[in-house]
């Protein structure tokens, strides 16, 4: 699978470090340009290619945006149209501004992005882990410690396809359901961040109040 990236940053980095580990090629983008990202490209080796956020959202089979929430408005929309989009964006009202949506809880980050995207199948994902675990907490399937993350859909096929990538660098996946579940492991929860199985963090998303 070809996996595009907007936002090179911890996360982006790390996910596409695993994620070539796990036998796919990536397409790395920032909002600086492909020419400063000689040294991401060097690290992940031969199946990492640099571009624009354009060209990694064409090219892309899944497209991860991985960027401060306040640059949600520049993700181009029409490369992105029919295509899986992994969320992993928080909101941090002192970084991004207020957002009333959010402050209020009718809506999540990722419904935000679906309205920017409405052509695409947005699933909120790798938001509720600190970046280094993603490559430091991985384990191979029927490890007693493997961990559980959680995800939130509209689209069953997405969450397929996302399902499957994360299980295969290391990690099962609890569906928390759509999009607007996404605030039961959004920065501030029980869950956000937390090393449980699955049992685990069925109980602390339990525990998040909309």
């Amino acid at each position: 699978m070809k996996i595009g990236f907007i936002g090179s940053g911890h996360i982006g980095k790390t996910v596409a470090k695993c994620a070539v580990r796990a036998g796919n090629s990536v397409i790395m983008s920032n909002s600086r340009g492909p020419e400063t990202l000689s040294g991401i490209i060097n690290e992940l080796g031969p199946k990492a290619t640099a571009a624009t956020a354009a060209q990694a959202a064409a090219e892309g089979d899944i497209v991860v945006v991985t960027i401060p929430l306040f640059a949600l408005p520049k993700v181009p929309v029409a490369p992105l149209d029919g295509k899986t989009v992994i969320d992993t964006m928080n909101y941090y009202p002192v970084r991004d501004g207020h957002i009333k949506e959010l402050d209020n809880g009718t809506a999540t980050t990722s419904e935000l992005t679906a309205r920017h995207l409405p052509g695409s199948h947005v699933v909120k994902a790798f938001n509720s882990i600190i970046a280094s675990e993603i490559e430091t907490t991985a384990r191979p399937e029927g490890d007693p410690q493997r961990r559980t993350l959680p995800i939130a859909r509209d689209d069953d096929a997405a969450k397929q396809t996302v399902t499957r990538l994360i299980r295969s660098i290391g990690f099962d996946v609890y569906d928390a359901g759509p999009l607007h579940e996404g605030f039961r492991f959004q920065n501030g929860t029980p869950a956000y961040c937390a090393r449980a199985n699955h049992g685990q963090l069925i109980r602390l998303l339990k525990q998040a109040r909309g």
